[in-house]
């Protein structure tokens, strides 16, 4: 049986870790928190020294942000700095990325010497028994073996239902996409909110009456768009290109409803 090291153990590393562990796999984790290390040992995960951790496979869950309003990637480099001497049979990014990142990792870290596929997570704390570790996925490879490797381990041995992708960027992509698309639909309702209550109409009501329609979701507008997530993922988007005129709209949609129930509350 593989032993399995998950790097970061926060909201999403400890539910990997501990899902994995219920399969029967021996796991052991590794945090820079302290506070995560302590909640991880307490959940009866063995917590390492990343120098001294030694696996079959290593589960990447480390969180990504900004580096002078840029996307920074240097915790996924850092990691796989760490791990790249290692031998072990697979390596998989949960992290979310840009397109791009996992194959300069494997060239440039790895120097191609290991198998790396990328399966971002797409776990939810609201509701981890129905968008928890084992919902489907998407996984993605640097190479074909990769791919192989990597549907065995996440398919066979944990059973997790994957959508397989052709490339380890569509990979990539997709998740910062789908989280890029859920902001964009929220700041859709925040907006339309705004527009009803500047016309005297309940947003409530109308927005009831539109989702009658069989292709109509409107989605609920509440106190802003918040999490760690969504916000981050909607600019790595838009990083990426000249194209992300409605992206930037969104987030700028966001910031004013956030003025406007602030004075709204007056």
């Amino acid at each position: 049986m593989d032993k399995v090291c998950v790097i970061g153990l926060g909201e999403v590393g400890l539910p990997t870790a501990l899902y994995i562990k219920e399969r029967g796999f021996e796991v052991c984790g590794f945090d820079i928190s302290n506070s995560a290390a302590d909640r991880a040992k307490r959940n009866g995960i063995d917590v390492v020294n990343l120098d001294n951790a030694n696996a079959d496979v290593y589960i990447i869950c480390v969180s990504t942000g900004f580096r002078d309003s840029s996307p920074d990637m240097t915790p996924i480099y850092d990691v796989c700095r760490k791990i790249a001497g290692k031998k072990a049979n697979l390596v998989s990014i949960e992290s979310t990325i840009l397109p791009g990142t996992s194959r300069k990792v494997f060239n440039e870290v790895f120097k191609r010497r290991i198998r790396l596929i990328h399966v971002p997570h797409r776990y939810w704390a609201g509701d981890p028994v129905n968008h928890g570790v084992r919902q489907l996925r998407v996984i993605g490879a640097v190479d074909e073996e990769s791919l192989e490797v990597g549907v065995d381990f996440y398919g066979r041995k944990l059973e997790i239902p994957l959508h397989k992708v052709s490339s380890v960027e569509v990979a990539e992509m997709s998740k910062i996409a789908e989280n890029a698309y859920r902001y964009v639909q929220i700041a859709f309702a925040e907006e339309l909110r705004m527009i009803c209550s500047e016309l005297g109409l309940d947003f409530n009501e109308v927005r009831e009456a539109c989702n009658t329609k069989w292709n109509i979701e409107i989605l609920e507008a509440r106190d802003g768009i918040g999490g760690h997530c969504l916000p981050k993922d909607i600019r790595y988007l838009a990083s990426l290109t000249r194209f992300n005129n409605l992206l930037r709209c969104a987030i700028n949609t966001d910031q004013i409803y956030r003025e406007w129930l602030k004075e709204d509350k007056k």
